[in-house]
């Protein structure tokens, strides 16, 4: 009788040192075709796209989102928090997963869930099944964004490697300006049905990419401990009502709704809970005390701060021209000039990428950023988008221009540990990006809102009847005397987040330079002790 075949398993193959990963879960990188290359890379861009254009295309068009679903404005931003708590969440149970099953059951653990709430909402619409859709679709991103830098190791020598992890934190930064680039008359044609066929399309060709250009295999070791499941318990909840409070923030207003204080206080008190399961436990996931060491602490503080000042164009400029009466198909043009800076500043950093170059890199993204932002400092109710395009340009170019070198930074900080503290890195940065996003618009709208009633009461306040343009506009009437004002101090306060965003950009490089000085002083000693020493030995 003929023996059915049997599948090759990981004591099959023949691996060369260099080819072996990093850790387990991680899939081996042996040499490669040029064919079976290109099919990784066709992979990997669409799973970046998987991960992150949908929760693009519903963070872009909350408003027109909220008349096809029949709620409100402010009730939209739910599938906003939770998608956001979900991605920051999943890299608790995602890493150990895939270093105790492999990447293919966990990949599909992710897809196929996904796949059929999609289908499900595409049949039977609903704002409730649209809120579970965004938390798996937020487990589904983060699965995702490890295997695209998984099938980017595939392409590049071993040499060149790191440039797979510039090109893999790229990649979906690119979702945002693309979903901008979409009509919306388009997606919300039939209600949501256009979005639902992008979501389940992307999914599918993602499942189907994944199983013909099969990433090689894994080392597999058990890790789970039972008190995992209670710090992920503990975490996800935490990081909802934490989600929640910053997106619904400045839409409710921070003083006038009781139960956004309320939703602080019981994320702090549950983020407590987890620091000291953590902090007692022989096998932590969260590594408290490395977490909290300076280098951690402050690469943590930096990536947040350019992440906060990155929300200047995703809030500030966009709030801007809707002022201006602009809505979001006007836009193209200037969405089409951020997709290829983006594309710009991630080749570029690619090209200088150097281990003794990333704090200069990072620095040099900050003034990016920073004079981006003084050049939107000056826009006037008259501003239209051909007037942004170089400001917003160089924007763009530094928000890529800094992640992937960020991303180095940290990676290499756990190496220098072991591979056990990937999980608290991967969680930090995660919160670093997802937080700092949310705290950003949070920050820069209050703000915003805050400057706009100081600079509507300032107009006010310097009217004179006898001036000839205000007894004009009163004859014109009351109304559009105060519409006129309102816009006039509305734009005054965009001008006044940039300017905000230009200080804390240029306080971060200033922050970074002080770090490189004081690094240098350090080992300036320790070099001018050594000598003393071995004298004395």
């Amino acid at each position: 009788m003929r023996k059915q075949a049997r599948k090759p398993t990981n004591s099959d193959y023949v691996f060369a040192p260099h080819e072996r990963p990093t850790m387990p879960g991680s899939p081996y990188a042996p040499s490669h075709p040029v064919r079976r290359k290109v099919g990784y890379v066709i992979v990997a861009i669409i799973m970046a796209m998987a991960a992150s254009l949908s929760n693009a295309i519903v963070s872009v068009n909350t408003q027109p989102l909220s008349g096809s679903m029949g709620v409100t404005t402010t009730e939209v931003t739910w599938l906003l928090a939770v998608y956001v708590a979900f991605n920051a969440s999943a890299n608790l149970l995602l890493i150990k997963a895939r270093m105790q099953f492999g990447i293919p059951p966990v990949m599909r653990t992710l897809l196929w869930p996904y796949i059929l709430l999609v289908f499900s909402e595409l049949l039977w619409p609903s704002f409730s099944l649209a809120i579970v859709a965004r938390a798996a679709g937020g487990f589904l991103a983060a699965g995702m964004s490890s295997l695209v830098i998984y099938n980017l190791i595939q392409v590049f020598p071993a040499k060149y490697r790191p440039l797979a992890i510039v090109f893999a934190v790229g990649l979906p930064q690119l979702a945002t300006p693309i979903a901008r680039l979409l009509p919306v008359e388009q997606l919300l044609v039939n209600g949501q049905q256009t979005i639902h066929m992008i979501e389940l399309g992307l999914a599918l060709a993602a499942s189907a990419g994944a199983n013909l250009v099969r990433l090689p295999p894994t080392d597999k070791v058990p890790v789970f401990d039972p008190l995992d499941a209670l710090t992920f318990a503990l975490f996800l909840p935490a990081m909802l009502l934490l989600s929640v409070s910053l997106v619904m923030g400045r839409s409710l207003w921070w003083t006038d709704t009781p139960w956004l204080g309320w939703a602080l206080a019981v994320s702090v008190v549950l983020f407590f809970l987890v620091g000291f399961i953590e902090y007692k436990r022989k096998n932590p996931l969260l590594h408290l005390r490395w977490i909290g060491s300076k280098d951690i602490l402050r690469f943590c503080i930096v990536a947040m701060l350019v992440r906060l000042a990155l929300s200047e164009q995703t809030y500030g400029t966009l709030g801007l021209l809707t002022v201006g009466g602009l809505n979001n198909d006007q836009l193209h043009g200037l969405f089409a000039v951020i997709l290829f800076a983006m594309i710009g500043g991630t080749l570029a950093s690619a090209v200088l990428l150097k281990a003794p170059r990333i704090p200069y890199m990072i620095i040099a993204a900050s003034l990016i950023i920073a004079l981006g932002a003084w050049l939107d400092s000056f826009s006037s109710s008259l501003t239209r988008p051909p007037q942004l395009y170089l400001s917003q340009a160089i924007l763009a170019f530094g928000s890529t221009f800094f992640i992937g070198p960020a991303l180095l930074f940290g990676f290499g900080k756990v190496l220098e540990q072991g591979k056990g503290f990937i999980v608290s890195f991967s969680v930090m940065f995660g919160l670093s990006q997802n937080i700092g996003g949310l705290a950003g618009s949070a920050l820069l709208s209050s703000y915003q809102v805050i400057q706009a009633r100081a600079h509507s009461q300032s107009m006010y306040s310097h009217l004179l009847a006898g001036d000839p343009a205000v007894a004009a506009r009163v004859q014109g009437g009351i109304a559009s005397l105060s519409q006129a004002i309102s816009r006039e101090a509305n734009v005054a306060a965009f001008n006044d987040v940039a300017r905000l965003v230009m200080v804390i950009a240029i306080l971060t490089a200033v922050y970074i330079s002080y770090l490189i000085i004081l690094k240098r002083l350090a080992d300036r000693k320790l070099a001018q002790s050594s000598p003393t020493v071995k004298a004395a030995v």
